[in-house]
């Protein structure tokens, strides 16, 4: 049991003591801190929030305490009820609104929630705003309303249809080829608000679409990260009902990963690539994603004449470089598609979208698609350290071992070789560094993990 409190929300398990799990006082105490700082920020009276909760257990009851806190602070809430992080993100702006909660603790466990915290863009707010909340939630230094300024309380249920209408119309979609595919689709939502969302859009692309734990009740039938290891029942399904390609979305439905029609995997990693692909195919220009993300993404971009940044690891470093640098495309290799052209947040509805339309246009399976990427493996170590090493000065020594290699120092340090690389980046709360690696061959992406962790042992 945990309470996670960090710059982008505060997440934690349900029940248990107070300070040290998402009681029902931290999660009044972590809203009265996000209204109040909103509140001391803009120079108005009557803001405006949106919420909206994922299909967790808890959900019903933490969207409770948050909406009922906000109108004891004088602010509007416009409750969404059972939606998806991509959806509240797209409402906020939409509805003119100042700020927006989502409840949902993404891929974790059925046991745990969070108040994720978004500005009046509907993004993620950043981790210097992150920190001011943190500090107000600490003082306490709240200021309720009086009878007569309690905050208005609306609900509305149009938010999932004016989400997939804005993908519906975006130029870069293309239903009517969807459509003339009849594609037949299974749709895994891990009995979470995907459960929704996903097959609604489907069916507004003429998709034939078969649920599997697609009822939002919270029970999720497996963990919810859509790993390989979790996925054997969409992945046996595809192939039994012939269908021609499988979608699996987390929770929150931030993270979409595909099973191509013989129940293989895609690769969460190659969802970006794809979607990358078919984008930068028909406009030039920039595409970027975190360090410890596939470089199959640099070799697309590369193929279309276009550019490849990489930010540090985190959303809010890679929508950060992406308004930088006026990115076509970016995200980040679990299956988090950013699209700038409908807003800056992770959404697999605008993934789904993008990606039929690829497909549609390449006229091949799913199977033929993934072929013509080029094939890398990722390896994930790490490096158990006593507390009295200093991790920094160990991986600056790592950086000038390798000067001669591409080098980047953004988040750790990132080693480029000529056919694989490494990204080492140590831990905030452990003394550990962690290892990534990625090479042609899973052996090799192993090997080269071992190498350095051999290294690291030699310099210290």
């Amino acid at each position: 049991m945990a309470l996670i409190k960090s710059i982008s929300g505060i997440r934690g398990t349900i029940g248990g003591k107070v300070n040290e799990n998402l009681t029902p006082l931290d999660v009044v105490k972590f809203t009265s801190a996000f209204g109040t700082w909103l509140q001391n920020n803009k120079n108005k009276k009557n803001l405006t929030l949106v919420v909206g909760r994922d299909a967790r257990i808890s959900g019903a009851m933490v969207n409770s305490l948050v909406t009922a806190t906000l109108q004891g602070l004088g602010i509007h809430v416009v409750d969404l009820g059972l939606s998806t992080t991509p959806t509240v993100e797209v409402m906020v702006p939409e509805l003119n609104a100042d700020g927006g909660i989502i409840l949902t603790a993404s891929h974790n466990p059925k046991q745990w929630n969070a108040l994720k915290l978004l500005n009046e863009k509907g993004e993620f707010i950043t981790g210097e705003n992150g920190a001011e909340v943190l500090a107000l939630a600490e003082s306490e230094n709240f200021n309720f309303a009086e009878v007569d300024g309690l905050g208005k309380y609306e609900t509305r249920d149009d938010g999932f249809a004016i989400h997939i209408h804005k993908i519906l119309d975006l130029p870069m979609v293309n239903a009517e080829a969807i459509k003339a595919k009849k594609y037949k689709i299974v749709v895994d939502a891990v009995n979470s608000t995907g459960g929704i969302a996903i097959p609604e859009l489907l069916e507004h692309l003429g998709c034939e679409v078969i649920k599997l734990y697609c009822e939002p009740n919270g029970h999720f039938p497996h963990n919810p990260e859509p790993l390989k290891e979790h996925l054997g029942d969409i992945c046996e399904l595809v192939k039994k009902e012939k269908a021609d390609l499988g979608i699996v979305v987390d929770p929150d439905v931030d993270r979409l990963a595909l099973v191509d029609e013989n129940g293989e995997l895609f690769g969460e990693e190659y969802t970006l690539v794809a979607v990358a692909d078919y984008l930068l195919k028909n406009k030039k220009g920039v595409a970027v994603s975190n360090l410890s993300s596939s470089r199959a993404l640099r070799d697309v971009a590369l193929k279309h004449d276009s550019e490849y940044f990489a930010s540090a690891v985190g959303e809010v470093n890679v929508v950060t470089l992406m308004k930088d640098r006026n990115a076509v495309i970016g995200g980040e290799g679990n299956g988090g598609i950013i699209y700038p052209d409908l807003h800056y947040g992770r959404d697999s509805l605008v993934g789904v979208a993008l990606f039929l339309t690829h497909l549609a246009n390449k006229n091949k399976t799913v199977s033929e698609l993934r072929a013509t990427y080029p094939s890398y493996f990722m390896g994930k170590k790490k490096i158990e350290l006593t507390p009295d090493i200093d991790v920094d000065s160990l991986l600056t020594k790592m950086e000038k071992e390798y000067q001669n290699e591409e080098v980047s120092t953004v988040d750790g340090v990132k080693i480029d070789f000529e056919k694989n690389w490494v990204h080492l980046r140590k831990s905030n709360t452990e003394p550990i560094i962690r290892i990534y690696t990625e090479a042609f061959s899973q052996e090799e992406a192993d090997s080269l993990g071992d190498q350095m962790i051999a290294k690291i042992k030699s310099l210290i």
